[in-house]
């Protein structure tokens, strides 16, 4: 059994990124973590959810899992991130709730995390990279660890071959383009198993 504790964070409005954080958090389950997975707030008008059918189906379904908050962040020894790109950059609502965490930045709360980050698009060159690239920027200002994926696995080739994180590619009608699966259960055992040896030799 891992003592690894792991926050799941994502923001999904049709539903990619919250399959991306529930197949994390099967593997991360099975590498023996305590896992929470939690969605940041919705801060867009519900006009605007009401008005695409995907986006009101899965707000509505997805209801029930928890909103994240600083004292998750607190918990944690490690985070995945699961986003989709906006311009090439991440979503307003992720962008929100991280600007709330100045106050455990202050106080050295969020030194030594692990921190992996995912994310889609609508094309294959759409900004999945360069928004993982700048969720990891925020995570060196925290002064957390980062565990990308790199080429430590040929499984990164299978599901489109980005070290920065997995990502993926959705079509018009949000079916995945790319077999993904795989990738991310790799990337979340990587994540906690990097987060086990932070831990020990923190503790050692």
């Amino acid at each position: 059994m891992s003592n690894v504790k792991l926050a799941i964070i994502y923001y999904s409005s049709t539903g990619t990124n919250y399959q991306l954080a529930k197949w994390a958090e099967s593997a991360a389950q099975e590498a023996g973590a305590e896992v929470k997975v939690l969605k940041v707030e919705e801060t867009a008008p519900q006009q605007a959810i009401a008005s695409n059918p995907a986006w009101k189906e899965h707000y509505e379904k997805t209801k029930d899992v928890p909103t994240v908050t600083l004292n998750d962040l607190e918990w944690a020894d490690a985070y995945i991130f699961s986003i989709p790109t906006r311009y090439g950059t991440m979503p307003a609502q992720m962008k929100s709730f991280i600007d709330t965490t100045g106050g455990l930045w202050f106080n050295g709360k969020l030194v030594n995390k692990v921190v992996s980050g995912m994310s889609s698009a609508q094309n294959p060159h759409g900004g999945q990279e360069a928004t993982i690239l700048n969720l990891y920027t925020t995570m060196m200002h925290w002064g957390a660890i980062i565990a990308a994926p790199g080429y430590s696995d040929p499984v990164t080739f299978a599901s489109g071959g980005n070290p920065y994180g997995t990502s993926v590619t959705v079509d018009q009608d949000g079916n995945m383009k790319e077999n993904v699966e795989d990738g991310v259960k790799y990337q979340a055992k990587r994540t906690v198993q990097v987060a086990e040896w932070v831990k020990a030799g923190h503790n050692g």
